[in-house]
């Protein structure tokens, strides 16, 4: 971790004559980064009474607030607890360009929890690995995340908390709390230390700035943002235009084998369909009711082939939902904002409150299919998706929510069958364009690469369910009886 030496105070009439060429120099950066592809997280942390507050509102002053956004975070809100303990902080998450300045960031959540037995010494630990993860993750993907640690000893501490109370300007920002914390400085020094080596890595280091000179602090701050920046945007490669993609080769032909060994000659008659339909969307109101009731939240995920009947599957599905405890998120192409994100924040943005269901109308595995296929994404990026997308998934069943994921599986005659009656039906001819044809053209890419999904991401708390779809009404019913049975298992185990 980079560590700064205490210094002896810095002269006042020369902090002074420093900050004119700082200051215009912090403009001119946010200047520059108007174009940049890349976000940029500043958190100031640190020990008590070291000045966070004092350092952030500082920054606030000396840069264009046009350009920077700050952010703290207090007790969880009712929204915030009924949901993974990350939600609140992608949704904080700056657009590619911007500074976002973050007064003790996450990791004062992790500090909070002050564990001491073996159970919360294990959440602890948990807590900071999604806290790396999470870091990990914006860093792989381009963001700059500067992580400042004000250190402050023990004995200055006393010093900086007995000077703020003898003004009277200033004794109201000392508390009992405090002084409590200050009697505590060896443990929570050791939980600090803890936390510092479990969040630290290469590209996301701690950088330990000593805070007993005020204004040595204030210039060592702005001067580390200034060199992290520009060291950044020198060793950022140009943005990069994907070439043509190569041919897709299986990653775990597993996968490719278990969707070719799927049985579509399924067959089911509209009597029998509606002799069962009405007594499984019954079932399926009482789980999604008795999930409600202890505070379970709901997360069905639907892939398929073009054509294999998503749409009229949510609807079915839906019909057995109140409608003001459901969404329906149709995912299409990102928005600019969206683009201007890492490209999980659009779904984790709608991940749904306790008792409530989010349906997403194709997905985060995006990234593994079209964006694989089409060259959207990097080899490196999709490549690493796979346990991206494991841990999204696992953070959201960590809390409890149940995950349902579909693939809705066509034979390549039943698609052409479906395609050619769209373009002859005038009420369905907005389902079918030029990009259904093109991506039909490419069935054998899109068959690896939903072989190498379904092997990769498959895990026992979040299994892929296979559903043959050239009957429609065997899919929307086998839909159904799946759905109620996961959810059923999940709320009894």
């Amino acid at each position: 971790m980079a560590k700064s030496s205490r210094q002896r105070p810095l002269p006042k009439r020369v902090y002074e004559s420093r900050l004119p060429a700082l200051r215009e120099e912090l403009i001119q950066l946010q200047v520059s980064l108007q174009s940049a592809a890349f976000p940029i997280l500043l958190i100031i942390a640190g020990d008590d009474a070291a000045g966070k507050g004092e350092v952030v509102n500082l920054l606030n002053s000396w840069l264009d607030p046009r350009g920077v956004e700050t952010f703290a975070f207090h007790d969880l809100s009712d929204e915030e607890r009924e949901r993974p303990l990350m939600w609140r902080y992608w949704r904080s998450l700056p657009l590619r360009g911007r500074i976002a300045i973050y007064a003790g960031g996450w990791h004062a959540d992790a500090l909070e929890q002050n564990p001491v037995s073996r159970r919360e010494l294990a959440l602890f630990a948990e807590t900071l690995r999604h806290m790396r993860h999470f870091e990990g993750l914006l860093a792989d993907d381009g963001a700059l995340i500067i992580k400042v640690w004000l250190q402050l000893s023990s004995e200055d501490q006393a010093q900086r908390l007995h000077d703020l109370e003898d003004d009277p300007a200033t004794a109201w920002r000392v508390s009992a709390d405090d002084w409590k914390n200050h009697r505590e400085y060896a443990t929570r020094s050791r939980l600090s230390a803890q936390m510092r080596r479990a969040t630290h890595r290469p590209n996301t280091p701690w950088n330990i700035i000593e805070a007993s000179d005020l204004r040595s602090r204030n210039l060592a701050v702005a001067e580390l943002l200034l060199t992290r920046v520009h060291a950044h945007q020198q060793a950022r490669a140009p943005q990069r235009h994907h070439p043509h993609p190569r041919p897709i080769v299986p990653l775990h032909p597993s996968g490719r084998q278990r969707l070719r060994a799927l049985p579509l000659d399924q067959d089911l008659s509209e009597s029998a369909y509606q002799a069962k339909r009405d007594k499984w969307l019954g079932r399926l109101n009482h789980a999604v009711r008795a999930a409600a009731e202890q505070g379970r939240s709901i997360v069905w995920v639907f892939e398929g082939w073009d054509a294999a009947g998503k749409g009229g599957a949510i609807r079915r599905l839906t019909s057995a939902i109140d409608a003001r405890d459901y969404r329906v998120i149709p995912i299409a192409k990102p928005t600019d904002e969206e683009k201007a994100h890492h490209y999980l924040w659009r779904f984790w943005r709608h991940v749904p409150r306790a008792g409530r269901v989010t349906i997403y109308d194709r997905s985060w595995y995006g990234r593994v299919l079209v964006e694989r296929i089409e060259g959207f994404c990097a080899s490196s990026e999709w490549r690493r998706a796979y346990d991206e997308l494991n841990e999204f998934e696992t953070q959201l069943t960590n809390h409890g929510i149940i995950v349902l994921k579909f693939w809705l599986h066509l034979s390549p005659q039943e698609q052409l069958r479906r395609f050619r009656h769209r373009e002859t039906t005038t009420y369905k001819r907005h389902k079918i364009n030029d990009e259904d044809w093109r991506n039909r053209r490419q069935w054998r890419a899109y068959e690896i690469a939903v072989g190498d999904m379904l092997a990769l991401t498959h895990r026992p708390d979040a299994p892929w369910h296979l559903i043959p779809a050239d009957n429609k009404r065997f899919a929307r019913l086998e839909i159904l009886k799946r759905s109620c049975n996961q959810i059923t298992a999940a709320l009894r185990a």
